[in-house]
């Protein structure tokens, strides 16, 4: 590998932890738009089984700007053990940790989930932008939905 390809591989990845973050602090920012703006037009979001898929940057947008307004007085989304992997110049995947605490708007307990995030990104004209994401949990306590995709841990 040549010195320009090592180091767009560095500003690629760099580019997606990033973005990564993005999502996290715009969702806990309550700030729907911006999150939205982080997305493929075709993005597809799965919060899991009990919720269904979203398709598109608008209906992501209006699901999350949604869920901020009725559902969560306050939220804070951490990530770490990031791991990339770019599928060509223009694609790659990732899955990274999550923790998620959440503050209820009609009084009910404030809730934990830990699990994973498993995402698809597409670099466009803007930059690199997520065209999937996937939830996956590991355990919760007090969480909205009791249903949740596994994260496939072996027994």
């Amino acid at each position: 590998m040549n010195v320009d390809a090592v180091w767009r591989e560095h500003l690629d990845r760099q580019a997606i932890t990033d973005l990564i973050h993005a999502y996290c602090w715009h969702f806990d920012m309550n700030e729907p738009v911006a999150l939205a703006a982080l997305l493929t037009l075709d993005a597809c979001v799965d919060y899991g089984p009990e919720f269904p898929d979203l398709q598109g940057r608008e209906a992501i947008g209006q699901a999350v700007a949604k869920g901020l307004e009725t559902l969560f007085a306050a939220t804070s989304h951490h990530v770490s053990n990031i791991r990339i992997t770019l599928d060509g110049p223009d694609e790659a995947r990732s899955d990274c940790y999550l923790y998620a605490w959440h503050r209820y708007r009609d009084g009910r307990p404030e809730s934990e989930l830990w699990g994973r995030y498993h995402h698809r990104f597409r670099r466009t004209p803007d930059g690199w932008r997520i065209a999937g994401l996937v939830l996956k949990a590991a355990g919760a306590r007090d969480f909205h939905r009791s249903v949740m995709h596994p994260i496939g841990r072996r027994d």
